[in-house]
Formats: structure tokens, sequence, C-alpha cells
């Protein structure tokens, strides 16, 4: 089996507000459970990473968001799923950030981000914005 058509894609965005980060914690009851990540979601087939990140954020929190950057991507496995993460700056337009998919959200400053337990993907992730975004 090539492991490489099994690769299940997913993106997230690092959405800035006020030298602040949105972070948002996953429902208790939901896979990896209580860790917070930056928010985004599975790309569906015939759907670029861009598109999937501004439906996700529509679906998740009810905002219309513009996807900027590209930032980042790093692979990694879950539960033995092999995925890519594909991550981007996002500016929020329009809209109140409702969460449907998280039980919490919080704006952190980019030195607290260590203090959160973070999945792993999203550790990979905050490691990169300490280090080449933020210089923290």
């Amino acid at each position: 089996m090539d492991i490489i058509s099994n690769l299940l894609k997913v993106t997230a965005a690092v959405i800035e507000k006020d030298g602040r980060l949105l972070i948002a914690r996953r429902k208790k009851t939901d896979r990896l459970g209580g860790k917070w990540e930056f928010p985004g979601g599975k790309i569906r087939p015939g759907e670029t990473p861009e598109q999937c990140l501004k439906r996700e954020l529509k679906e998740e929190f009810g905002i219309e968001a513009e996807v900027g950057e590209f930032l980042c991507s790093s692979r990694f496995t879950y539960l033995c799923v092999p995925l890519e993460l594909f991550v981007y700056k996002a500016q929020h337009i329009c809209g109140d950030f409702v969460p449907t998919d998280h039980d919490e959200i919080r704006w952190v400053l980019p030195t607290e981000l260590s203090a959160y337990d973070f999945a792993k993907a999203d550790m990979m992730v905050v490691e990169k914005l300490k280090k080449d975004v933020y210089h923290v």
C-alpha cells in the first residue's frame, strides 16, 4: 500500500488580532479532546487548502476570513493515520466567533503558546511560530 496516497491533508489557520493568536480547545468527547489547536480541518476532494480553510472557519466559528500567506507544512501520524498539515495566516473579515467544534477559544500572546497542551501537529506549528515568525 502506498502511504502517500492515503495521506490525509488538513489545514490550520494562524489568526492574529491585537498581537494575540487564536487557539481553540477540542471538545472532551472528540479525538484528542482537551488539546489546543489552531483552527482548521480536512481538505475535501477537489478543494484547495485555502478553500478548505475558509470553509472550515465559517463552519467552526461562523466567521468570514481571508486566507493569506502560507507559513509551513508538516507530516505526522495520529493513530496510524498519516497526515499532512498546511498552515496559513488568515485574517478575520467579519462575524462573531461562535465555536461549534471546540469548547473554548482564547486569544494568547505568542510568548504564552508553550503554556498550552497542543496536539502533536500543532506543537510543530507553535515551534515554527515562536522561532521564525515571532522570534520568542
